[in-house]
């Protein structure tokens, strides 16, 4: 009987209590037991945990593997378990259409997009992920996109309606009161009890308590979840206590483990009581929290936190209750707060703002200007320390604070003479607390102003040139060059040489590239047009070419470093090439010898020298030096990389030759937009040059075997024009630098006039020069002139004579002038031709051969240069060279001079030549 009871008491002990689960018997006799037992727990088994909470707990385990996946960025994971959830919900259908697409499905989908979406826009995080991960990233992104069209309005539902999934539910009320729901329910089994789910939907409750309620457990599941898994915790350790009863007494107290169950359920309603009892107290506790901090949430109301040092969370008091505030105690807390500098975890901004009230401390107490000047150089500090990254921009409130910062600095250096402040002042001899003597403290102004400048240059570099923040930004340069005038005042009086001359070279970095309006429209006269006051205050001020010829001597006489002065020797070759002055420009250009060494100096100063030789080249061409433009531009053209050479972008390369580190450096050394140099002039400029060069040569020299380029660059327009299949109107600007050399090769200059100067070349090129007019009208007589000498060129073997006042018609020149372009040519050797003054006509000679006589000369070219390798290669024969020798009469051998080449292209025997002793006409002259 005792036997029969023991059963009966323990399977009590499993239907009274909600759970599934066994703990696990010793080996023995009673493992047949079990066995027994067994067949009627799977019977109930089959009942509790149906299809649907099969498939519903299979779900949930993959969520939250992908959840767990989430926390730890491990996107690899994410993407195998999504996977699988996919087929696992595709397995679970027919409950789906049943029972309907269940919440926390639809908010995994949700959340999970989102978080993708927020790791997607990260891009310094993306960066730093590793090849699979990032893959998986990318793969995931689609598929959940893809995926969640079929369910946009339940996740659009949800997202305005956000809901916790049930499993987040369970996690939290198992957090809370301590449920049992992953200890029972399931012997031998992994994974997470189906109570879950039993509690989550209130229609299988019913069905639940069909098997889970018995007589004697009147409490079992008809409690609220609370009661349940308080219950849970209670039929767990009655359970074991009458399974190792039955193990150590031999099963015959089955009575008494009943009364004894009974009392410990006493003993456990009571405590459920007790916490019940306590929950409510949390909750209030939970509720007042939440209505101080103006949540809603009375549970899982979790606040985030930013990581940091303390001082992020609460702002630290400056000085406690009753301190006295004087310079010791000031500097002792400003080390305090400066020892948190670069520090991980260090909040920037609130470093600034504790800066910024010790600042406000110090003034309210009177400690006197030292100490407040030291507070304001580590203020600047620590805004340029604001972006730890060497290549990011400051933020444009970090901006507007740094240049608010360095005025009040140099207001309190201006106004009180008696601060000294330089970088050779050590901290122990620093002089801040008031007295007779000056004020000293450590730092240096200079550095802050160019650091200030620096970063000015990176704000530009970083903003997009095409939009109206690059002209906001760029309005702050007046402001800038505010700073650096008024620091350039105090140097000046202050300052060393060296340190002068550093700010006189950026004082001069803003000024070389700025076309000075104000001179240039009173050197034309146009003065008194000026109406407003303030512009004619502006225009009585200094010109630019004074004040940089000032800057600029000083740092020629005094400064002792090579590129300082190198910097100042190109910007000042600059400011004169833009504002027209040829001739001082090149003049000083020659003097330095820049270009001997220039490639020894660092890339700025590079990219510094071919602007300088650009803005030169273009200054050239306004001035009609054509042969000196084409010279200037040539290197920077014919390389192809003439945009990367000046600074004014990357061309893409293979990573072989430029990794991303390389790239990054690059970028830095970029000039601002508005600093720029317009390519498409500067192209302009030289091909036409060239244009101009290459087409009367190319006209002079047709059946020269041996002809030359001039341009490498314009001969291969011209070919690519060539090739053309069909030749319709020009549209680029080389097109029309194109069709006008067709025109030039034919002597057509009105159509070449037509090609190069017209509305749509104004627009792109000429109206871009300062004197238009000037250019064109220079443009116009140059391809006048250059049209002559192409037609003389071409069309002298037609001619017996032509008159000068028939060209001086056709080509639209005064007659004075096609006499000195015909007389120039005539003295060059170029044409062979005479004037004949009385009837102003050109005779021609007739001396230019025709076709066939031009190939009959090369050919004797040719043979003369072959006669002549092959005597060298016999002289090398017979081991001598120089020449053959001549026997005397002694039987010795005479070397006689070495042989010259005579004008007809023969060989001279005479003292010049070779003499052989074998033949009998020694003195006999031959030519080969």
């Amino acid at each position: 009987m005792s036997r029969f009871f023991a059963t009966g008491s323990d399977s009590e002990s499993e239907e009274s209590s909600s759970a599934d689960e066994l703990t696990p018997k010793a080996p023995g006799g009673n493992f047949k037991q079990s066995l027994l037992i067994s067949d009627d727990e799977e019977d109930t088994k089959r009942v509790v945990r149906s299809a649907k909470d099969k498939r519903f707990e299979e779900l949930t385990n993959l969520i939250k593997t992908i959840r767990n996946a989430m926390k730890i960025r491990d996107m690899a994971k994410c993407l195998e378990e999504f996977e699988q959830l996919c087929r696992a919900f595709l397995k679970s259908k027919t409950i789906v259409d049943k029972e309907g697409v269940p919440a926390f499905y639809i908010r995994l989908l949700a959340d999970l997009e989102d978080y993708l979406n927020q790791l997607w826009e990260d891009k310094e995080g993306k960066k730093k992920m590793n090849k699979n991960n990032a893959k998986a990233l990318s793969t995931l992104r689609q598929k959940i996109r893809k995926y969640n069209r079929d369910y946009e309005t339940e996740v659009a539902a949800y997202k305005e309606n956000p809901q916790e999934s049930a499993d987040e539910e369970e996690e939290k009320e198992a957090g809370g009161s301590g449920s049992s729901s992953d200890s029972e329910g399931e012997a031998g089994e992994d994974g997470v009890s189906a109570k879950a789910f039993l509690k989550k939907k209130p229609e299988a409750a019913p069905e639940a308590s069909k098997f889970l309620k018995t007589a004697g457990d009147e409490s079992s599941s008809s409690g609220g979840d609370d009661d349940d898994e308080d219950e849970d915790w209670g039929s767990d350790t009655v359970d074991s206590g009458s399974e190792s009863s039955d193990e150590g007494e031999g099963k015959s107290s089955s009575l008494a483990v009943v009364f004894l169950k009974k009392t410990q359920e006493g003993e456990k309603s009571g405590e459920k009581k007790a916490g019940k009892k306590k929950k409510p107290k949390k909750k209030e506790r939970l509720e007042e929290e939440a209505e101080e901090e103006g949540g809603e949430e009375v549970e899982g109301g979790w606040e985030k936190v930013k990581g940091g040092a303390p001082m992020v969370k609460e702002k630290p008091k400056m000085f406690a209750k009753g301190t006295e505030i004087n310079v010791p105690v000031v500097v002792k807390k400003l080390n305090e707060i400066l020892q948190a500098r670069g520090k991980k975890g260090t909040d920037r901004a609130a470093q600034i703002e504790l800066l910024h009230s010790l600042a406000t401390i110090a003034g309210e107490n009177n400690l006197g200007q030292g100490i407040l000047v030291k507070i304001k150089f580590n203020i600047i500090a620590s805004l340029y320390d604001y972006n730890p990254n060497l290549a990011a921009f400051m933020k444009p409130d970090m901006w507007k604070k740094c240049l608010d910062c360095i005025d009040e600095l140099l207001d309190i250096l201006f106004e009180h003479n008696n601060i000294f402040i330089g970088e050779n002042i050590a901290e122990d001899s620093e002089s801040l607390a008031i007295s007779d003597q000056p004020f000293r403290v450590r730092g240096c102004i200079l550095t802050l102003v160019e650091r200030m400048d620096e970063e000015f240059t990176k704000i530009m570099q970083n903003t997009d040139p095409h939009s109206q923040e690059y002209v906001d930004n760029l309005k702050d340069e007046g402001h800038v060059c505010g700073i650096i005038d008024r620091l350039l005042d105090y140097m000046e009086t202050k300052g060393s040489t060296e340190e002068i001359c550093r700010i006189y070279l950026r004082r001069i970095m803003h000024t070389y590239y700025k076309f000075d309006y104000k001179a240039h429209r009173r050197s034309l006269g146009l003065q008194g047009e000026t109406k407003s006051e303030q512009d004619q205050e502006e225009s009585e001020g200094e010109d630019s070419a004074v004040i940089m010829d000032r800057l600029c001597k000083f740092i020629y006489a005094k400064d002792r470093t090579d590129r300082i002065r190198t910097c100042a020797i190109l910007c000042h070759i600059y400011h004169h090439a833009l504002h027209s002055r040829w001739y001082q420009a090149r003049d000083l250009m020659l003097m330095s010898h820049l270009q001997d060494n220039i490639q020894h100096a660092d890339p700025p100063v590079q990219i510094l020298y071919n602007r300088t030789m650009v803005q030169l080249g273009i200054c050239a061409f306004r001035q009609g030096m054509i042969k000196d433009a084409h010279n200037a531009l040539l290197d920077i053209q014919s390389s192809g990389r003439a945009k990367e050479l000046l600074g004014q972008g990357l061309l893409m390369r293979n990573m072989q030759e430029r990794n991303a580190e390389q790239e990054k450096i690059e970028k830095r050394r970029q000039v601002p937009f508005h600093m720029h140099i317009n390519l498409e002039l500067l192209e302009c400029v030289y091909l036409v040059s060239a244009m101009l060069l290459e087409i009367p040569y190319m006209a002079a020299h047709e059946f020269d075997a041996r002809r030359r380029m001039i341009s490498k660059q314009f001969h291969h327009q011209l070919r690519v024009g060539e090739r053309q299949p069909l030749l319709g109107p020009p549209e680029s600007m080389r097109e029309h630098v194109v069709a006008a050399s067709k025109a030039m090769k034919m002597g057509d200059w009105r159509t070449c006039h037509s090609f190069i100067i017209n509305e749509k070349m104004n627009s792109k090129v000429w109206d871009l020069f300062p004197e238009t007019q000037r250019v064109r009208e220079m443009l116009v007589r140059k391809i006048q002139e250059e049209s002559l000498r192409t037609y003389l060129f071409t069309y002298s073997s037609v001619y017996d004579s032509i008159s000068m006042g028939t060209l001086s018609e056709m080509f639209e020149l005064e007659i004075p002038t096609v006499h000195s372009i015909i007389s120039k040519m005539i003295i060059n050797e170029e044409l062979m031709a005479s004037l004949d003054q009385p009837t102003q006509t050109v005779v021609m000679h007739r001396t230019e051969p025709t076709s066939l006589q031009n190939m009959a000369l090369q050919l004797a070219e040719k043979l003369g240069s072959l006669v002549e390798n092959n005597e060298r290669v016999f002289d090398l024969k017979q081991g001598v060279y120089g020449g053959y020798f001549n026997r005397d009469q002694k039987g010795g051998y005479q070397q006689n001079k070495s042989y010259n080449r005579d004008q007809k292209g023969g060989y001279q025997q005479n003292k010049g030549g070779y003499n052989r002793g074998g033949y009998r006409n020694q003195n006999h002259q031959s030519n080969y």
